[in-house]
């Protein structure tokens, strides 16, 4: 098997993050007769910086024709004072909307010698296995909006197909894990949200009745995440409900920095990132978590290129160094961390053993 991959470094602790999980894949290609062909574009800040735009058209293009991206982060205070439009985040949202990526999944696991990375009690992360299914494409974040001297809106819309293709994205997963999703709007104030609660009801009902459905609101799913996150199976939700309760999720695992994602779409490349942002405030530091990237690369390998026992080998590798004591700073609880580069290396290491 061969495979074009094309990596988006992006801004802040992205080159670093990303850099990690790049040797990582390619332990795992050597390892498991992946042949990888990979190649560095430019998204975000650093390719405003460059070519004056967020998503240069090159990028655009080297994407369509790879077999999936891996990307870093982008965003920071560098460009805050550049156009709406010409902001890092502005990439990040338009290559999504060009790829048609509409379904982003987020794993969140717990691991029982991370208990005392999370702020919560151990006897609440038992157990913990989700996978949150983000809408990606659409919502409050690509809606119509304006902003005056004195006053700005931003607007929340959704069609039936916009929902329907992710609670169906959501269902199947459900199906090949413990076969129930929690469908989370806000239905008791939104119309959009009392659409996708419709439109839920319906399809569970005629598609997929051996999957069961549950709906939440969203200032509820927020309470139970933190009170019985183990109850959760498959989560479904809008775009900007699924941003907000990921992070919320994050600290189940223990820190932002552990979380992978996939950004997926009816077919064609996947876009795999860590769930994290750019962190300037570390940046070049060496000090990075670089396992939501490394895991990204796993889901890639699993998503994309139908390698499943090249992916399960990647997070076995990165369990395996969690368990025996690799911690960078964020998890590290009082205990010595290592670096970006050493974490990542040390993942490699166990790959090719």
């Amino acid at each position: 098997m061969s495979a074009r991959i094309v990596v988006l470094p992006g801004d802040g602790v992205g080159p670093e993050v990303t850099t990690a999980a790049v040797e990582v894949l390619r332990a795992a290609g050597d390892r498991f007769g992946i042949e990888l062909r990979i190649e560095e574009a430019l998204i975000g800040g650093a390719a405003y910086d460059v070519a004056g735009s967020p998503l240069p058209d090159e990028t655009l293009a080297a994407c369509r024709e790879a077999d999936a991206v891996l990307l870093g982060a982008v965003g920071g205070p560098n460009w805050a004072n550049v156009p709406v439009d010409k902001r890092p985040e502005a990439g990040l949202l338009a290559i999504r909307k060009a790829l048609g990526l509409f379904a982003n999944l987020r794993p969140v696991r717990t691991l029982p010698f991370l208990a005392d990375a999370s702020p919560l009690k151990p006897e609440k992360l038992a157990n913990v296995d989700i996978m949150v299914v983000r809408e990606l494409t659409g919502g409050i974040y690509f809606g119509k909006r304006q902003r005056t001297e004195k006053a700005a809106f931003d607007t929340c819309e959704y069609t039936v197909e916009e929902i329907e293709r992710v609670l169906r994205a959501a269902a199947k997963l459900a199906r090949a894990r413990r076969g129930k999703v929690t469908s989370v709007d806000k239905a008791n104030v939104l119309d959009t949200s009392r659409l996708w609660r419709d439109t839920a009801t319906r399809i569970f009902a005629d598609e997929f009745p051996d999957v069961t459905l549950e709906h939440l609101l969203v200032d509820a799913a927020a309470m139970h995440l933190l009170s019985r996150p183990a109850d959760f199976d498959v989560i479904v939700t809008e775009n900007m409900f699924g941003d907000i309760l990921t992070d919320e999720a994050s600290m189940l695992a223990g820190s932002m920095g552990l979380l992978p994602s996939a950004s997926l779409g009816e077919s064609g490349v996947g876009l795999y990132e860590p769930i994290h942002g750019s962190a300037p405030d570390i940046a070049g530091q060496d000090v990075a978590n670089p396992c939501g990237a490394i895991l990204s690369a796993a889901m890639l390998l699993r998503h994309s290129l139908g390698a499943e026992d090249a992916a399960a080998a990647v997070e076995r590798a990165v369990i395996e160094c969690l368990e025996a004591g690799l911690r960078t700073r964020d998890i590290a609880a009082g205990k010595d961390a290592v670096g970006t580069r050493a974490f990542g290396a040390a993942v490699a290491d166990r790959l090719r053993a």
